[in-house]
């Protein structure tokens, strides 16, 4: 079957509301989207060049040196970056606060209480280089949260994430320059709890199917 392009997320058309959030300008939001579509367009390079791979590329495969490990060590940074941006911007351009139902009953039972949760996952994204995220592990059926250095550097398996911070600096250098920790405090105030409550929900379904 001939692989088949997949087609990005038009932000501006189901999330306009990302270009109108206080602390988090106009200006870093058409730039990093066009970070996020170009993600995209290497990703569908990646798999067409994949779909018409010469058979020597197969016979010569090598841990050192081979088109074939290139290409697939390189699309999966490609597939990272387009899935951790969809998370991104799917739950920015919200009013802030703090979550409630399922997902704070989660939270006070993984970390205690939200202000604990809260404390740690600041301070992991202040501590990473690419990606802070919140995932629900399913074999120990609790909230983790972990640091990705790169796109596609995530350290969880079996689980499903529900909340990504950018914190490369294109996510925050404009507005902010060096202050990382004043990007952070826009995130959450802008951080559309709803949707990650969803994200949560869905985990939860998938883990009882």
């Amino acid at each position: 079957m001939a692989f088949k392009k997949y087609e990005p997320i038009d932000f501006k058309k189901v999330r306009p509301q990302l270009w109108e959030m206080d602390g988090i300008s106009a200006r870093t939001m058409d730039e990093h989207i066009k970070l996020y579509l170009g993600y995209v367009a290497k990703y569908n390079e990646g798999m067409e060049l994949l779909e018409r791979m010469p058979e020597e590329f197969y016979e010569k495969a090598n841990p050192t040196l081979s088109h074939l490990r290139a290409i697939k060590v390189d699309i999966t940074r490609a597939i990272g970056g387009t899935k951790n941006h969809e998370l991104y911007f799917g739950h920015l351009g919200g009013e802030g606060g703090k979550p409630e139902g399922k997902l704070l009953e989660q939270i006070e039972k993984d970390f205690g209480s939200y202000d604990r949760f809260y404390k740690e996952l600041r301070a992991t994204a202040m501590a990473a280089r690419g990606w802070a995220w919140v995932a629900y592990d399913y074999d120990f059926k609790r909230l983790m949260i972990a640091i990705g250095d790169e796109q596609n550097i995530y350290p969880i398996w079996n689980a499903q994430l529900i909340l990504g911070i950018d914190v490369f600096e294109h996510a925050f250098f404009m507005d902010y320059g060096t202050a990382k920790g004043k990007y952070l405090d826009a995130f959450f105030a802008n951080l559309d709890w709803k949707v990650v409550e969803e994200n949560f929900e869905k985990a939860l379904k998938r883990d009882v199917e």
